[in-house]
């Protein structure tokens, strides 16, 4: 496919409706494979954090057993990431969402293996990197077995659609993961329609196929919501005070995690050789916050421990269950295990930063003036932006899992997520060019790379 002067006359062209024909194509084996994926994390956190423990005897799972859990996922991840080819895929970004070229036929196993490593062993990372490269790998593999001659342009695009369909409902509503695909990707202009195109295409079909398969299966949908939660009323002038308070709090919370995500990232890439013990040692780290956080709240360490994806409704519906003390705890622990993943495993940084803000909006809902679904609205959309670096995403993201109730507090979201994202731009150094491990190719990104050029390390 050529990229005519006038996109009007790509619109029209045969090899653009082809390119429409095989993103509809391709949206239901890849959102279905994708459904699968985060079924299979779902049924294996389970059964090694709740039906292993009882079945060794244990009346309730021991305060002391996310200790061997996380050490065996280190080492398995660091078997991926260290032996495998593709290196377990891209490291977690601490500069903000970053996409990447889509792996290889080769380079998928190694994908899947770190990030179930990651996710299902309870480190504090999300499942939405690794969806986004399986979706863009199987496309790209799709493309290869056709044995017909793609050029490179086409290809990124299938890739992309791979993407989409594969996090077409993770995130609430396929409208988001197009959003997200968007502002990353940093596309624009007149083009910016056709390239979006298929990717909607193939995450409206995905999104259909998710909902089938919950119909079918009963697994769930695997999608984040936040029901049930009391009305919101009309925004007020101190909860824009609080707006702005909220918005520099996530920026000072936030960078502080991607400085300790960042450090460990930098001692893990150098010292390669010792991955083996340093990636079950952080693992250990994150068992251990997630240990004291429950001893000393009574609390579950499923608070802290997870990428908070599944938690996130659950703890909002019973935030009057926490003590302010409690909360801060819960602070302090899942800020410090969200940055010691971010640095030593392998998976997306979506879910902790959300978790992590709800968490920070409900604290602060404990003093006068903010109302409890304007708190958790402001604190989940500002931390996603400072994570991110992606504000319009980010208030997206606030407005549509908050349901009708969205709406209402939208304009505080606003003000929170563009305060957190100045101040963290701000404060924040400026980011180095990442390097490309040895013998890897350096990153594309997603809108420009191809089968012929798929990097080492990817999302």
């Amino acid at each position: 496919m050529t990229t005519p002067a006038d996109p009007r006359a790509l619109l029209r062209s045969r090899d653009y409706l082809r390119l429409l024909a095989i993103a509809a194509v391709l949206g239901v084996p890849v959102s279905a494979t994708g459904y699968g994926f985060l079924a299979l994390v779902s049924y294996l956190q389970q059964q090694l954090f709740t039906h292993l423990p009882h079945g060794l005897g244990f009346a309730a799972e021991p305060a002391w057993w996310p200790l061997p859990l996380l050490a065996g996922g280190g080492v398995l991840a660091a078997l991926a990431i260290g032996y495998l080819p593709g290196h377990g895929g891209a490291l977690p970004s601490v500069n903000g969402f970053k996409l990447h070229g889509a792996p290889t036929p080769a380079q998928l196993p190694g994908v899947v293996l770190a990030a179930l490593a990651t996710l299902i062993f309870g480190a504090v990372l999300g499942p939405e990197m690794p969806l986004i490269a399986l979706g863009g790998g199987l496309a790209l593999l799709a493309v290869r077995l056709s044995r017909r001659d793609v050029p490179d342009q086409a290809a990124a695009v299938v890739a992309a659609a791979g993407s989409f369909a594969a996090i077409s409902t993770l995130l609430g509503s396929p409208l988001i993961g197009a959003f997200l695909m968007m502002e990353t990707a940093g596309l624009g202009g007149p083009m910016l329609g056709l390239v979006l195109m298929p990717g909607l295409l193939a995450a409206g079909i995905g999104s259909l196929i998710f909902t089938g398969l919950d119909a079918w299966s009963g697994l769930g949908t695997f999608s984040l919501a936040i029901p049930g939660l009391p009305h919101a009323g009309n925004p007020t002038v101190g909860e824009f005070g609080w707006a702005i308070v909220i918005g520099l709090a996530a920026a000072g919370a936030g960078l502080a995690i991607r400085w300790l995500g960042g450090r460990l990232q930098a001692y893990a890439e150098r010292w390669q050789r010792w991955r083996l013990l340093l990636t079950p040692a952080a693992g250990l780290a994150v068992a251990g916050l997630a240990i004291a956080y429950a001893e000393g709240t009574g609390k579950g360490s499923s608070d802290v421990l997870f990428s908070g994806q599944s938690a996130l409704g659950p703890f909002v519906d019973h935030a009057a269950q926490y003590t302010v003390g409690a909360l801060l705890l819960l602070l302090v622990c899942k800020g410090l295990a969200y940055g010691v993943s971010l640095g030593s495993f392998r998976g997306g940084p979506i879910f902790p930063a959300l978790f992590a803000g709800a968490a920070g909006g409900v604290a602060l809902s404990h003093l006068p003036g903010l109302p409890l679904v304007a708190g958790v609205a402001m604190g989940l959309g500002a931390m996603c932006a400072v994570m991110m670096a992606l504000p319009l995403t980010s208030v997206l993201l606030a407005a549509v899992l908050l349901g009708s109730d969205g709406v209402a507090v939208t304009p505080l979201v606003i003000v929170a997520v563009v305060v957190a994202h100045l101040t963290a731009a701000r404060l924040a150094p400026a980011p180095k060019p990442a390097a490309a491990p040895a013998g890897g190719a350096p990153p594309v990104p997603v809108a420009s790379a191809g089968p012929a050029a798929a990097p080492t390390r990817h999302a």
